[in-house]
This record gives structure tokens, C-alpha cells and sequence, in this order.
């Protein structure tokens, strides 16, 4: 069934290291759209005509926007035109995290809304400044609201970095083409063996993740 194709050489191992290519983008990107998106989507409920339209307009740029025309955009597009050495690498984690930012922010904003007027009030009753209820009052339940949906992100840009095959980084899927093209005539069938082995690596990275996020999803709810 095209599984014994996975021990021959260092096969098993280059998947292995394909994986880690994909994670180490997902965490790098997930932590600076974290960082970002908690300030941007504080700025979006300020309500400030100019504020409100910019991210508006980022938000849907991303939603309408395919990752994969990003992509290309940002290695094949502004390298070009700006004459920036651009890496593969660097393209996508640019890339994942704007696409990334702007889905914490929605939710960052969205958390915040959420937040009865009722505590906000309560803490300028109890002589509270703007800052100070943000950092003690605010932020705390935002933080608690938004790691089960942060920790959800990092399973979805996971898997969407099979798309980074596309611009010449080798992650897991493009090694699995590679060892599927190496050993076409010896092994007809490599085909099913390396792609069930390429969905099994994702499950195992991506499953202790998505239940970490509902353990804590639960946890916090009560």
C-alpha cells in the first residue's frame, strides 16, 4: 500500500521535518497576530469614523482575499517591486500573520462588546482610571475569552501552510510530492502510504491543540 516507501533512507524523517517547517510558521505567525490583533481590535471599538473604516476594510480585504493570492502577492509581487530579499519563509509568516491579526482582532473586538457597559461603570465608581480598568478589570476577561479561540487559530494556520508548497518552501506536503516522484516506479502505490502518513502527522499535530482549546473553552465557561 505504498507504506514501505516510508523506510527507505531518511523518508520518515524529512516528513517529520516538514512538519516542524509548518508548525514553527504557525506559532511564530499565531504570536505576532496575537500581539497585534489584541491592539488592533482594541482600536476598532473606539468608534472613530477614520478607525472604524480602515479596519473595516482590512477585515474584509482578508475575508475576500484567497491566502494563496497573498502569497503570491507578497513574494512574487512586492519583492519585485520594492527590491526586498524576501524569503520564502519570511513571505508566509508576513502573510499568515496579517491574515491571522485580523481574525483576532474581529474576535478581540467582538470580546470586548460583549462586556456589559455595567463594568465599566463599576469600576469608575470605584475611582478607576481608563488604564487601570483595561488592565484589571477589561483585558483580564479578554485574555480568558481568547486563548481557547488563539489556541483554535494555530490548528487552522497549521493546516493551511500546505499552501506555502506553492512559493518553494519544503513542509511536509512538498516532501511528500518529492518521495512520491522519487519512487514512482518502484513503488506504484507510494501515492495512498505517504499522503495517509502526511494526514496522520496532521492529525497528531493538530488534535492535542483542538482539545486543549475545548478543554479550556469548558473549563472557563463555568
Amino acid at each position: 500500500m505504498g507504506f514501505e516507501v516510508l523506510f527507505k533512507g531518511k523518508n520518515m524523517l524529512r516528513l517529520l521535518e516538514g512538519v516542524g517547517v509548518a508548525m514553527k510558521i504557525s506559532i511564530i505567525s499565531v504570536i505576532i497576530s496575537i500581539l497585534l490583533g489584541i491592539v488592533i481590535g482594541m482600536l476598532a471599538t473606539l468608534k472613530k469614523p477614520v478607525i472604524n473604516v480602515i479596519t473595516r476594510v482590512y477585515l474584509e480585504i482578508v475575508r475576500i482575499m484567497p491566502q494563496m493570492v497573498l502569497l503570491f502577492i507578497v513574494f512574487f509581487g512586492i519583492t519585485k517591486l520594492t527590491g526586498l530579499n524576501l524569503s520564502a519563509e519570511k513571505s508566509s509568516i508576513i502573510v499568515f500573520s496579517f491574515w491571522g491579526t485580523a481574525e483576532m482582532a474581529d474576535l478581540v473586538r467582538s470580546s470586548m462588546i460583549s462586556i456589559p457597559v455595567i463594568q465599566y461603570e463599576s469600576s469608575a465608581a470605584l475611582g478607576m482610571s481608563k488604564l487601570q480598568t483595561y488592565i484589571y478589570v477589561i483585558i483580564p476577561q479578554i485574555v480568558r475569552r481568547l486563548i481557547p479561540l488563539s489556541i483554535n487559530l494555530i490548528t487552522r494556520m497549521i493546516k493551511t501552510t500546505s499552501l506555502i508548497m506553492m512559493i518553494g518552501i519544503v513542509e511536509i506536503l512538498k516532501v511528500g510530492q518529492q518521495i512520491i516522484e522519487a519512487n514512482r516506479k518502484s513503488s506504484p502505490n507510494a501515492a495512498f502510504g505517504i499522503f495517509a502518513t502526511v494526514f496522520l502527522l496532521y492529525f497528531l499535530a493538530c488534535w492535542p491543540i483542538s482539545c486543549l482549546a475545548g478543554y479550556l473553552e469548558k473549563k472557563w465557561e463555568n
